[in-house]
């Protein structure tokens, strides 16, 4: 669905909240998981990868996921047109972006890092579910480079896992509560790139909507939260991005 120039939602917006999903970063080459070439749709089986008990208890599993994260296309992905949109809000608007994603490319493109919530965590981190030891991701795949295939924590010899959150871990509290304060003093909530069926994060959808937001869903496939939104696009996201930021822009300069 095309938005029409000057639709009622873009006036009045002083502070923004941008809920992302992986479909924002496909166009930087990085798959997402549920789509029809998602990486769980092609192979359901890789879910397990993420699943937090299933990483705890299979070495071989483990195994397989430093593999996987040498060779995860974030590490050369680049921002995108998506990413850079988000970028020119954020230095005329009050945004926050509140992303489901690991791979860093908000902050990469130029969204200031103090105003990015990681609900998901990144990968650019490991952590020890021993100690809770804290460390750089490339330091973990050096090591993998050089022949240990399931590298322990050097402190205490725990497992070491990316700094994500895995299905059957809970989403970090002050984060989460940061991103509920963010969707609920947005005058705007932009979803983007989500199935919005991943929770709780998908209903910060409701939580702005209930607060007044006006809520635009930018998605290729329907919603669940279509229903609350005041406007769907189904427009490519690299498109649609750009000219919702430009329309923003515009009524900022109407406004005087």
């Amino acid at each position: 669905m095309t938005q029409p120039a000057g639709a009622p939602w873009t006036s009045g917006v002083a502070r923004i909240a941008v809920l992302s999903g992986a479909g924002i970063s496909t166009d930087s080459g990085i798959p997402d998981f549920r789509g029809p070439q998602g990486l769980w749709t092609r192979d359901p089986g890789a879910e397990r990868l993420a699943t937090y008990q299933a990483y705890l208890s299979d070495p071989a599993l483990r195994r397989r996921s430093w593999l996987a994260r040498l060779a995860h296309p974030a590490w050369s992905a680049v921002p995108n047109a998506g990413h850079t949109a988000l970028v020119r809000l954020a230095a005329a608007f009050d945004t926050w972006v509140i992303t489901q994603n690991i791979d860093g490319l908000h902050q990469r493109a130029g969204t200031p890092p103090e105003r990015v919530l990681e609900l998901h965590g990144t990968m650019f981190r490991t952590v020890c579910v021993g100690c809770g030891e804290r460390a750089a991701m490339a330091t973990a795949l050096d090591r993998v480079r050089a022949g240990e295939a399931d590298p322990p924590c050097r402190r205490g010899g725990g497992v070491l896992k990316s700094a994500t959150v895995m299905f059957g871990q809970p989403l970090d509290r002050a984060v989460l509560s940061e991103a509920v304060r963010a969707a609920a003093g947005a005058d705007l909530m932009i979803a983007v790139g989500s199935t919005l069926t991943v929770e709780p994060a998908a209903s910060l959808c409701s939580v702005a909507a209930d607060a007044g937001a006006s809520l635009v869903v930018v998605n290729r496939d329907p919603t669940p939260y279509d229903r609350l939104a005041a406007e769907v696009i189904r427009e490519p996201i690299g498109v649609a991005l750009p000219r919702i930021a430009d329309e923003l822009l515009d009524s900022v300069a109407r406004r005087g």
